[in-house]
């Protein structure tokens, strides 16, 4: 009788004479033949042993060739032995999600991977209104391809002939003078107080936020410095759970300093002494771990739960409709360039690696401020010409 078992994982039966059978799906050959592993032994336990050892084997890349090696196959190996390690924990998890959408294409030989599969697949995901998921997908596979051409196992990389669906940008909405106000008014007695002034003023990242320590803040200085961001990594704590871990920013322009707006050193000068008392009460419970905003006891903040019990329930007081919370990102971004700000300084102050992405982001307060360069014309030169 055979044992179920999930997609990929094989099967193991009994035959009639009373051997056990490990069966293993291994894809497709050059013709489009099915390809099976079989074994065979005197007990279940026995064939499951060997099942295992061969699917291990077959996550390690052999001892399948080259030419019969299947999509699924490459990619495994190419996660273990080439991303993992290499990239952030997070990105790697981002990546072992969003190749769960190319499972249409795992058990397809990886030398008679096609365009026209690839954009079968695509297709069908953007009926799905999957548009914005396969520009990610494409990209995470044709970066893996290339690797697959540079280890000489195919000849070209056939992603390069592959469209993909024209995306529209997603418009953020950024909160007026008077919005941002009111809701700082309604967060003035929240906890995390401190952490929304600092995301309106300074423009922080979520992640930037949550990472914050106490030693990268100097309010004699009135200075902070940007070093860690948090991460919370699925899998990666006890019985399978998200941990939290402090990484290093993604670029060398998100290491940064920033000056502090009055606001700003008051809202962390209350903070702290009111994180003093938390401690205090928290005792033996409290866990140090040195961050600005944190838990109750000390431990960093989930960023849903942030969103779910503090931020969107502030905006609901203040009156205000519902927008995420990297907008207050670009809503500091937007205030400091409708005022004058030069977009250099901007961009230094958001951390973005170039000057390009800041105009790119922000091109709709641009016209604005090419408005004002016309008038400040008008003013230096209308004396002269009422004298003529």
């Amino acid at each position: 009788m055979s044992k179920r078992r999930g997609h990929g994982e094989g099967s193991i039966y009994r035959r009639n004479d009373g051997m056990w059978v490990a069966e293993l799906y291994l894809g497709k050959d050059e013709t489009g033949k099915k390809q099976t592993w079989k074994c065979y032994a005197k007990t279940q336990k026995r064939a499951a042993e060997l099942l295992e050892k061969k699917k291990a084997e077959l996550r390690n890349g052999f001892p399948v060739e080259p030419s019969k090696q299947t999509v699924g196959q490459f990619l495994d190996v190419w996660m273990k032995d080439v991303v993992k390690g290499s990239v952030r924990p997070s990105t790697y998890q981002n990546y072992v999600y969003i190749l769960r959408h190319a499972e249409p294409l795992r058990n397809i030989p990886l030398v008679r991977l096609n365009p026209q599969a690839v954009q079968r697949l695509y297709r069908k995901m953007h009926e799905e209104g999957l548009g914005r998921t396969i520009k990610v997908l494409h990209a995470v596979l044709h970066k893996a391809m290339d690797q697959a051409v540079k280890w000489g196992m195919v000849p070209r990389n056939i992603f390069d002939a592959v469209d993909t669906p024209r995306v529209t940008t997603k418009e953020f909405r950024a909160l007026t003078p008077e919005e941002a106000q009111k809701f700082l008014d309604a967060a003035l007695e929240d906890r995390l107080y401190a952490l929304y002034v600092l995301a309106v003023t300074c423009g922080l990242r979520f992640g930037e936020l949550l990472g914050l320590r106490w030693e990268d803040v100097d309010l004699s200085t009135r200075t902070l410095t940007v070093r860690n961001q948090l991460q919370w990594v699925p899998g990666a704590g006890k019985d399978g759970k998200a941990e939290p871990q402090l990484v290093p920013p993604k670029t060398a322009r998100s290491r940064r300093t920033i000056p502090l707006p009055d606001i700003a050193v008051f809202a962390l000068k209350r903070h702290k002494t009111e994180q003093g008392k938390e401690r205090l009460r928290a005792g033996d419970v409290w866990q140090d771990w040195g961050l600005v905003f944190t838990t109750e006891i000390g431990t960093p903040l989930d960023p849903s739960n942030v969103r779910n019990r503090s931020f969107w329930p502030l905006l609901e007081k203040a009156g205000l409709s519902r927008v995420r919370f990297h907008d207050l990102r670009h809503t500091c971004a937007t205030l400091l360039l409708a005022q004058g700000v030069h977009p250099k300084l901007v961009q230094e102050l958001l951390g973005h690696n170039q000057i390009s992405v800041t105009l790119d982001t922000y091109s709709h307060v641009i016209p604005a401020m090419m408005r004002e360069t016309a008038d400040r014309m008008d003013s230096l030169f209308a004396a002269k010409q009422k004298h003529r």
